[in-house]
């Protein structure tokens, strides 16, 4: 087996241990099953095809902790679509989100601190942050309304709004607010997920947390207008995150 295919490769066997762990202690269906298998090959695929295209010799030290919070992401996941037919344990699945959100911080670091950071690796950390966002938004749905996946799906509208408009994906300058309110967006829905809080508190916590966004992606969309090529008396801005509203190394 290729030396850059080995990560993934036991990243999708610590998935499904994951999962076993899940299955013997809260129980987990068929369907949860199938999406927390899923979501990790899925990731692990995708992950090996990126170290093939990127020439890496392997996951990195800062990887590997991404790469940890990925698969605890794939037992959040499962959880919640296992609480489409039966009870969430709700404890479990904010743990596993605490866990997921504490080493958002440490993978940065690690990879500031054994001069590792790439592109590659900024890119991974924040498709995980996007995907636990959107999954922490579907498993809050049924207690607070459909309104929610806004936030979750706001980063792929994004996207998709870049295939169409060539100028929206520019490159961004660093802005620390932007870190902020990415950070934001898992605390917030962490707290709503848990349970801690009335409906009526919830529901005003997460619009706190739409509107945080809906500011952040406001600004960065805005710039990219400002800056794009294409308008006159403009130059490309400088080289920063890809996608606003989301934390890169």
């Amino acid at each position: 087996m290729p030396r850059v295919q080995t990560g993934p490769a036991i990243g999708l066997i610590i998935q499904f241990v994951l999962l076993a762990g899940l299955a013997a202690t809260a129980g987990l269906g068929l369907a949860g099953w199938l999406a927390g298998l899923a979501h990790g090959t899925v990731t692990c695929l995708v992950l090996a095809h990126g170290l093939r295209r990127s020439g890496a010799p392997g996951l990195g030290p800062a990887d590997r902790v991404t790469l940890a919070r990925a698969l605890l992401v794939g037992g959040v996941t499962a959880l919640t679509v296992d609480g489409f037919t039966r009870p969430t344990p709700v404890g479990l699945l904010v743990a596993l989100t605490a866990v997921a959100l504490s080493l958002d911080a440490v993978d940065g670091y690690v990879a500031r601190r054994t001069g590792t950071v790439s592109a590659l690796g900024a890119r991974f950390d924040m498709e995980v942050d996007a995907f636990l966002i959107l999954v922490l938004c579907v498993h809050v749905t049924p207690a607070v309304g459909p309104w929610v996946l806004a936030i979750g799906a706001m980063r792929y509208a994004f996207v998709v709004a870049g295939w169409a408009l060539p100028w929206m994906r520019g490159s961004l300058p660093p802005r620390h607010w932007r870190k902020v309110v990415a950070a934001a967006q898992g605390v917030l829905l962490a707290v709503a997920a848990a349970e801690v809080l009335p409906g009526p508190g919830t529901a005003v916590v997460l619009a706190v947390s739409l509107a945080l966004l809906i500011e952040s992606f406001g600004h960065d969309v805005g710039w990219l207008w400002r800056h794009h090529p294409a308008r006159p008396g403009t130059a490309a801005g400088p080289v920063g995150s890809p996608s606003p509203g989301l934390i890169l190394r």
